[in-house]
């Protein structure tokens, strides 16, 4: 093996790739729930799924929970029932949009109340993670309006700073808070976290522990989403992704299946910024958390899940391709096609042979999705599971009586 495979090849094994709980229950879009055969009715049944897919990858060591799809009495049990399989809790995500008193907003509601009760789901969600070792807690808000004059829009911005401001308080000793933003949808009029810049506004100001979360399907078509992430990790204040896709306006499309090329472009600023000379720079390039957010609706959950993460690991394997020291050169000179020929010969470039010896160096099947259809897991869990519509998608909450 030469030195530059050597060094391809240990960049590939310290990839890691976040799977989500609920893409592995039947969870859909807001129109239609399709029952899967065999798919997770619970957390420890979803954690089994996802050993499976770490089991075929070697990168996908870490499943993010949701709060409260996945709430147990113990969670200690549960870290060590993870463990036991290979695996670790990763990102716990609140959920503040689900319960009927959140129809108009929930930390930015105009009712103190309910307010209150979103803080309250909030700081469990801290102590959730301080039992299981989790490292962030992840934040998305549905909060908005859907007509002009419906409510004061500074005084929505002042509380969402209000929150984040006590659950930044609230985390212990080297954990982040990454602040999700979404263009629109649910909230039609103004979303309260409506871009890149709202997110990193409110975390300037919150502190050094909130950093911004890029979920990409959260952005208006032809947004340049590298150029977002290369301004964050410049600023340090890139925490982590929601990887996924979208044709139009949402993200429950499996990443890399509609723009691959804007996936491998994502990742070239990656690459940059984890072999830059500055060390600031690196340091933030390592501290991004790459996480799956979909909802596997039609897909073979596990099949869908392995789908995604050996996408993101091929436009990985893509941008360390590129040859850096010809691109600056090209890049130096002005040659505008020389230097975009050197990104699009990195992403032409076939690279399934290259992760073919990479897995049978380390055991890993060579075809893992061939492996998975072969292995009788999705025959297996379809017996004991059977088919159940909603399990492990989107229960509802019960809804509180009103004060």
């Amino acid at each position: 093996m030469t030195s530059d495979q050597t060094e391809l090849f240990a960049a590939l094994s310290r990839q890691r790739i976040e799977t989500p709980s609920w893409g592995y229950g039947n969870s859909g879009t807001r129109f239609k729930t399709f029952a899967w055969p065999g798919a997770a009715r619970t957390i420890h049944e979803k954690l089994d799924d996802a050993a499976e897919v770490q089991r075929l990858t070697g990168i996908a060591p870490s499943v993010a929970l949701h709060i409260p799809w996945d709430e147990v009495e113990d969670y200690t049990a549960l870290r060590r029932y993870a463990e036991g399989l290979g695996l670790s809790i990763g990102a716990i995500n609140p959920n503040v949009f689900q319960n009927d008193r959140y129809r108009l907003g929930s930390v930015t509601s105009p009712d103190r109340q309910t307010r209150e009760q979103a803080l309250q789901h909030l700081l469990h969600c801290v102590d959730v993670m301080r039992q299981t070792g989790s490292r962030d807690l992840s934040l998305w808000f549905a909060d908005g309006t859907n007509y002009a004059g419906q409510d004061d829009l500074r005084s929505r911005k002042h509380r969402m700073r209000e929150a984040l401001q006590q659950v930044h308080g609230a985390l212990p000793d080297g954990a982040r808070m990454l602040v999700e933003y979404k263009l629109f949808e649910p909230a039609f009029y103004a979303t309260d976290l409506f871009d890149w810049g709202a997110a990193y506004a409110h975390c300037l100001a919150v502190g050094e522990k909130a950093q911004v979360l890029v979920d990409l399907g959260h952005h208006a078509p032809g947004v340049n989403i590298e150029q977002i992430v290369a301004f964050l990790l410049d600023e340090g204040r890139l925490g982590g992704f929601h990887f996924n896709a979208r044709r139009y306006a949402d993200d429950d499309l499996i990443v890399g299946s509609s723009n691959p090329f804007e996936l491998f472009c994502i990742y070239a600023e990656l690459v940059a910024a984890e072999r830059s000379s500055d060390a600031q720079t690196r340091a933030a390039a390592e501290g991004v958390a790459y996480m799956i957010d979909q909802s596997h609706n039609i897909e073979p959950k596990v099949e869908a899940m392995l789908q995604s993460v050996l996408n993101c690991q091929e436009a990985y394997a893509k941008a360390l391709l590129i040859d850096r020291d010809l691109l600056a050169e090209a890049q130096a000179a002005g040659d505008v096609l020389g230097a975009h020929r050197v990104l699009t010969d990195a992403f032409r470039t076939d690279v399934r042979p290259l992760l073919q010896g990479w897995r049978e160096e380390r055991g890993l099947p060579q075809d893992p999705i061939r492996a998975h259809r072969e292995s009788g897991h999705q025959q297996r869990v379809a017996e004991l599971r059977g088919t159940v519509a909603g399990g492990g998608g989107y229960p509802e909450e019960p809804v509180p009586t009103p004060v």
